[in-house]
């Protein structure tokens, strides 16, 4: 990417208010979210520095709150933040929402199904399709993966359980459960649904890998099949 020669950089801000320097020396915990948004940009224009320009985007979204639900498009209509730039800050913004929905699987433990539901309910229960997926656990009942195996309309031909049981075995899983929500809302089981179950748990038992449950969720509610009986 070619820049005009009097474009502002980090390197041309006095060292003492240098927020890479800064970052560096004291840690990320010590910077502004101005200096932290100016680390990101990386330069400025040619008409002002990185710093005045990471002020005047936080001044433009009303402060960093506002930013986590900014768009490329909103970003690069800002004066002096190029398509490169938007897709940095926005790339950013994207990774710092997946790591604070990072679940701590592997403290996390299950031990009815209402804990199954806590889990993943509010992954789900808004999806418009149908996604299945499976959680799978350790001997301590601990959860140590969870993956998204199949979306859209389930039924036995679309829902594997080789494709299951292939991830449990890559994981050493003692057991899995699985889950799926029902974009109705309604979490009342389908025939299909029952038949998916006894079909996956019948592998299970051949394999060794138990199916602990398998859990319906709809919109705000959710139903067990093991507690219905059909495990």
């Amino acid at each position: 990417m070619l820049v005009g020669k009097n474009t502002f950089f980090i390197r041309d801000i006095p060292k003492q208010e240098r927020p890479r320097e800064k970052l560096l020396e004291t840690g990320s915990k010590h910077l502004t979210n101005q200096e932290l948004l100016s680390v990101l940009l990386g330069s400025g224009t040619k008409h002002e520095s990185v710093m005045t320009l990471a002020q005047r985007v936080l001044v433009t979204f009303g402060g960093i709150e506002s930013l986590k639900d900014t768009t490329y498009e909103e970003l690069s209509a800002i004066k002096g933040i190029g398509k490169a730039k938007a897709a940095t800050l926005v790339a950013a913004i994207e990774f710092g929402k997946r790591i604070h929905t990072i679940k701590l699987e592997e403290k996390y433990v299950v031990r009815q199904p209402v804990d199954v539901a806590g889990y993943i309910m509010d992954e789900l229960r808004h999806l418009k399709q149908e996604h299945f997926i499976a959680l799978y656990l350790d001997t301590k009942n601990q959860i140590i993966h969870q993956q998204t195996l199949f979306i859209g309309s389930l039924n036995a031909s679309i829902v594997h359980p080789r494709e299951i049981f292939k991830e449990a075995v890559k994981r050493s899983a003692a057991s899995i459960i699985c889950a799926h929500n029902h974009p109705s809302g309604d979490p009342t089981p389908s025939q299909e649904d029952i038949q998916i179950t006894k079909r996956i748990s019948e592998c299970g038992k051949m394999i060794g890998i138990e199916v602990l449950d398998h859990i319906v969720i709809g919109n705000g509610r959710y139903v067990s099949l093991k507690e219905k009986g059909y495990l």
